[in-house]
């Protein structure tokens, strides 16, 4: 998995040795020598994960990182900080101000080519889940940014994974104040105990006794619910091959014994950001979907939607040579509506109209809000007799009850119907649409109330003619 890579260092020496490394694994490597540089780089949207120097002048990588973690262009990128400071508390500093992951000085080919991976790999997914909420309303990516910058990490569900009691008892210590963690001394369980979705993290424990911890996260990793459950292996410093192939599985993130509490706290805090954050992405996508297609006031579907369904629809009619029907509906005088009673209840009396319509036509048939007071029914599998009942049947779901106005008053409305049935030889969306919006023309011109098809018309038109 290919990605392009930014280092940021102020010394060439230490920008060529990552720049070899990398570009020898087929990375595309930009490089930065300040951390101005670095935001300017970031800000143009051409940076998968960024290597961050800690100690460089004017403005240091906590800084530099405190920046991009704040920007809402730029929080989404991964960043790993590379530096010489080997302190715990130089390391909590880093994942405190946003810092993804961190390697220390100096820099060892396996840690560094794993965490790049592990990092290139959410990188890749944010960015699915992000142009695909920007793919249906910027606004998505408005709400997600809210729920990134909201995001708490406290109370979190943790599944520890680890039969030796003494080692599993003092792990969950170092996590019992923030988060809510569960022992599994049956690693072979693993699997069917994520299965659920109540977990938010699992921390599996290389040291396991009858099973292969890797299978463990590879069984976990296959299963659809568990899939993107983020793990974290806590290793010997001798697993360093055994996790390398960890994280070519999928495996998060590790930590080496003795845990230091901090770290862990620290790094349990990251692995809860990300995965609330993807949450919400994939929430923001799925909400972001339903309005691509839906009118927000009516709750129909919108011109959008009915535009390319009517596509879709005739293209079938027409192959299997079957009837299809389509009807406008417009509501009389409804600008009186909104100049006499407000927009307030103008609004209201198209949502009544929506339901009353609704209920008014058949299972198979497909309601959208056209814009404005106009509405569009696509009657699939219909002749002229029946489309004529249905749409009768909507004109008199109006006319005949009247709508509520301000202060409780009644307004009796009504509304103006154009049918048009296809013609299967030679019709297109824009002509079907065109016989029925000269269809309701006509039903406005004869005096509203009715219902006009296309055929009528055209029969009117030659008589008088004639």
């Amino acid at each position: 998995m290919t990605a392009r890579v930014l280092i940021v260092d102020d010394i060439p020496t230490n920008v060529r040795l990552l720049e070899a490394r990398l570009s020898a694994e087929y990375y595309e490597v930009l490089t930065a020598s300040s951390g101005r540089e670095a935001i300017e780089i970031c800000q143009a949207g051409k940076v998968d994960i960024v290597l961050l120097d800690v100690m460089m002048p004017q403005m240091d990588g906590f800084e530099v990182c405190q920046r991009l973690k704040a920007d809402r262009q730029t929080h989404h990128i991964p960043v790993l900080m590379v530096t010489a400071l080997d302190q715990p508390s130089d390391k909590l500093r880093g994942l405190e101000v946003g810092a993804d992951d961190f390697l220390t000085k100096p820099v060892d080919d396996v840690q560094l080519m794993a965490r790049v991976r592990s990092l290139v790999r959410l990188k890749t997914l944010t960015d699915e889940l992000r142009s695909r909420a920007q793919t249906g309303q910027a606004i998505a990516i408005e709400d997600t940014w809210q729920a990134a910058a909201s995001i708490s990490t406290d109370g979190g569900r943790v599944l520890l994974v680890d039969d030796d009691a003494r080692n599993a008892q003092r792990i969950a210590g170092y996590l019992g104040e923030t988060a809510q963690v569960d022992v599994l001394s049956h690693p072979q369980d693993a699997a069917l105990a994520v299965s659920g979705g109540e977990y938010e993290l699992v921390l599996v424990s290389m040291g396991l006794n009858d099973i292969d911890p890797l299978r463990v996260c590879s069984q976990m990793r296959t299963a659809e619910q568990s899939r993107s459950l983020p793990i974290i292996l806590i290793a010997e410093e001798s697993d360093r091959p055994r996790v390398l192939r960890g994280l070519e599985l999928g495996v998060n993130d590790f930590i080496t014994r003795p845990v230091e509490r901090n770290e862990l706290q620290a790094r349990v805090r990251t692995q809860l950001r990300r995965q609330r954050y993807a949450v919400a992405l994939r929430e923001s996508v799925s909400n972001t979907l339903a309005l691509a297609v839906t009118d927000e006031l009516t709750g129909l579907y919108n011109r959008r939607y009915f535009e390319r369904h009517l596509g879709l629809m005739l293209a079938k009619s027409q192959d299997q040579e079957r009837e299809m029907a389509l009807m406008l509906v417009d509501m009389d005088y409804f600008k009186t509506v909104n100049d006499t009673h407000g927009h307030d209840v103008g609004d209201r009396v198209l949502r009544e109209f929506s339901d009353r319509l609704r209920r008014n036509i058949r299972g198979i048939d497909l309601a959208c809000r056209y814009g404005g007071e106009e509405f569009v029914v696509l009657m699939p599998d219909t002749e002229a007799s029946p489309a004529r009942l249905v749409a009768e049947r909507v004109r008199a779901a109006v006319a005949d009850r009247p709508f509520s106005g301000s202060n409780g008053a009644d307004m009796n409305l009504t509304v103006s119907v154009g049918l048009a049935l296809n013609d299967v030889a030679v019709d297109t969306p824009d002509t079907m649409l065109k016989r029925a919006d000269v269809a309701l023309y006509q039903a406005k011109r004869n005096g509203r109330n009715q219902v006009v098809a296309a055929m009528d018309h055209a029969l009117t038109a030659n008589q008088q003619a004639n």
